[in-house]
């Protein structure tokens, strides 16, 4: 298995664009891990352009499948006084793979201040038992990840769509920076799997995350909830966040999937 700080140490320019070796244990069926494809765009663009602010806002839209070796290639589309809009573009042997538009922005001052986004009540860490099982199951991404159920519904249980975990990187060297929490913030199936009589293929489509803050340094453990809002014609909206063990809420998301059943 390639440990997540060696994948991105691993990432090497090559011109005006990036490459990166996705070895099996990061794909997902026939493709990589959204999470990962994700931090390979945040990575590049960290690396193309070393002084940009904070992320604050990324979009993902999952075209292709890919694995193996991938080309990253970073676009600055617009830059202000205070912020900057990237484009990322990943590509495998097939073509276009993953597409993401990056918005960096400095913290500006302001006369305003709101939070609503509160860490939904979960079991104690220590009472999860493991989310996808004993004995290797999950898909191959997965092994990156120790991941524990927090409440909500398993998968293909006729229940509702929502799913609650405890989840956090194996690798040790992971940390806690803008990739590292992308990565983690794809790992749970998506919740209207709950709903399933029996297993069955789903694809991700697009990915909308909003890094509300920033955890703290030593931050390990994080609670993931997902929820279905609308599912219906094959496809399903959820909505998604990510806190610390603490209760800070560090991403926000949304997701369009295509279900296969």
């Amino acid at each position: 298995m390639t440990p997540f700080s060696r994948l991105m140490q691993g990432i090497a320019a090559d011109g005006e664009a990036f490459t990166a070796e996705v070895s099996p244990d990061w794909m997902q069926g026939r493709t990589t891990y959204g999470g990962l494809s994700g931090a390979l765009c945040v990575e590049a663009a960290r690396r193309a352009l070393p002084g940009l602010p904070r992320l604050r806002s990324a979009q993902f839209a999952f075209i292709g499948p890919a694995g193996g070796p991938v080309r990253i290639v970073p676009t600055v589309l617009r830059q202000g006084k205070s912020s900057v809009f990237v484009g990322v573009d990943m590509l495998g042997e097939q073509g276009l793979a993953t597409r993401a538009i990056l918005t960096f922005a400095a913290a500006r001052v302001s006369a305003y201040e709101h939070a609503d986004a509160p860490a939904p009540a979960a079991l104690p860490l220590e009472d999860g038992a493991p989310f996808f099982g004993g004995g290797g199951g999950g898909p191959n991404f997965s092994h990156h990840f120790d991941v524990r159920l927090a409440g909500g519904h398993a998968l293909v249980s006729r229940a509702q769509p929502e799913i609650l975990i405890w989840l956090k990187h194996r690798d040790p060297a992971a940390g806690t920076g803008e990739a590292a929490l992308v990565a983690l913030g794809d790992v749970a199936p998506p919740a209207a799997m709950a709903m399933f009589h029996e297993p069955a293929p789903i694809s991700t489509m697009t990915w909308s995350l909003d890094l509300v803050e920033e955890p703290e340094p030593d931050a390990e453990w994080f609670l993931f909830a997902s929820r279905g809002e609308a599912v219906a014609d094959g496809y399903s909206a959820q909505a998604m966040g990510l806190w610390t063990a603490s209760g800070k809420p560090v991403v926000l998301s949304r997701q369009t999937v295509a279900l296969f059943a």
